[in-house]
């Protein structure tokens, strides 16, 4: 029962890393897939309800068809924007998701016998092992909210690709998806969220235990922070964009965007990957950790420290004295205007590393490459180099007498803001009465 009705490549091309994933702006670290339903032999398949055993086999077998094309899709970001027309296949799979949730949670009820007589198996990206397959309802739960939460962040990545316009303007991307994808990216955490929250707790040890690492809380957690952060940064290109958005405001959300990353960062950061999507959604993370940082130093020229992937510590202090430089570059002592060149200066080298580390991102395997610069960051690329040159310029008697080490050495703390952006409350369905059904 519960077996593809896709084409039989398509399990083994799920399994195989792909060699290009093409354009990424928001990384996904590949789809789990469901395997066939395997149902216990008799008599212990006598003592299920036969309405449950038919409703998970026939739910479950759509989603694994549906699951193996869109596993190929993510893979491949620019079909998928080619091909849908304004569809969405993953809408479609979502939905049936939704669809297939209760009845698994049936079997989940308090005093229900069944919660560990079915055993459930997916097709894992990050693990050492290709599958996983666990006698748990609540391992079904996890793995359907989490692939919930993979389709969420595949559909924002779609979003924040730039296209070309009808009228054969320069590729951008819309601020009608740019508003859209924070919408997503919420949704995308709130599912996290709630797999950390409501779904894990309910597991015993012994079966967390046997949870392959694309499940554990700590990437469920790093996860979850970068739909936050990734969220962030599309608000702080906007208020880039926005004349009205004063620099508290940007200084606010280039901090938020730290802490979001810098979580994520601390979380996945010596989990034990597999090479190839584990491996990429690290050095991701990384890549971004410093991005972000780069962002403070540079509410303008600062974005560089965001790619010194060796030295974060080093970046977020680089990124404290761009916004500390350009609020004493507003005084008027010869102390303030030097503090302000050595944050420029800083800046600029960051930038250099942070293209550096990107190109480090895209070259892991499977490769990938950036979209088109916009928003935040082809913002800041744009005024560092040019900031830091007038800069430079103008305080010439000052630059001969910049410490070049004086903005990594001294002690100066980061604003300490609370993230206001939150996860979209995502709250698990009421259960279906089918695996209560004795018949």
């Amino acid at each position: 029962m519960g077996c593809f009705s896709s084409k039989p490549d398509d399990a083994s091309a799920i399994r195989r890393r792909p060699a290009s994933i093409g354009e990424v702006a928001v990384f996904v670290p590949g789809l789990r897939v469901p395997e066939p339903l395997e149902l216990p032999p008799p008599p212990l398949a006598d003592c299920l309800p036969r309405r449950l055993t038919e409703r998970l086999a026939v739910s479950r077998t759509r989603i694994a068809s549906m699951a193996a094309r869109e596993a190929l899709a993510v893979s491949r970001p620019r079909w998928r924007a080619i091909t849908q027309h304004g569809g969405s296949t993953s809408a479609d799979l979502v939905k049936a998701l939704e669809e297939y949730l209760p009845v698994v949670l049936g079997m989940t009820k308090d005093g229900s016998e069944l919660e560990d007589k079915i055993q459930f198996a997916w097709m894992n990206q990050e693990d050492d092992a290709e599958e996983t397959a666990l006698p748990s309802a609540w391992y079904e739960v996890l793995s359907v909210v989490h692939m919930m939460a993979m389709l969420r962040l595949s559909q924002a990545n779609s979003l924040l690709l730039p296209k070309t316009s009808l009228e054969g303007y320069h590729a951008k991307v819309s601020e009608e998806n740019k508003r859209a994808s924070v919408e997503v990216f919420l949704k995308a955490a709130g599912h996290l969220e709630c797999a950390m929250q409501h779904v894990l707790p309910r597991m015993s040890p012994e079966k967390r235990k046997g949870l392959p690492v694309d499940l554990s809380e700590a990437v469920l957690r790093a996860t979850c922070m970068q739909a936050l952060g990734q969220a962030i940064d599309v608000q702080l290109g906007l208020a880039i964009d926005s004349p009205k958005a004063t620099l508290a405001v940007k200084r606010r959300l280039a901090c938020e965007m730290v802490k979001c990353w810098q979580q994520a960062h601390e979380s996945i950061g010596d989990l034990p990957l597999l090479d190839g999507w584990g491996e990429k959604h690290r050095l991701f993370v990384k890549w971004k950790h410093i991005e972000a940082k780069a962002s403070i130093i540079c509410r303008f020229p600062f974005f560089s420290c965001l790619s010194k992937l060796n030295q974060d510590n080093t970046i977020l202090q680089a990124a404290a004295y761009y916004y500390h430089g350009l609020i004493l570059d507003e005084g008027n002592s010869e102390k303030c205007h030097r503090m302000a060149v050595a944050a420029l200066l800083s800046a600029e080298e960051f930038l250099r590393e942070s293209r550096t580390a990107c190109e480090a991102f895209h070259a892991a395997s499977p490769v990938s490459r950036s979209p088109v610069l916009w928003g935040s960051m082809k913002y800041l690329h744009d005024k560092i180099h040019k900031d830091s040159s007038c800069k430079v310029r103008i305080n010439k008697d000052l630059y001969s007498n910049v410490d070049r080490t004086t903005h990594e050495t001294a002690a100066l703390a980061l604003p300490d803001f609370v993230v206001a952006l939150k996860p979209e409350e995502y709250r698990l369905p009421l259960t279906d009465s089918a695996a209560s059904a004795n018949d």
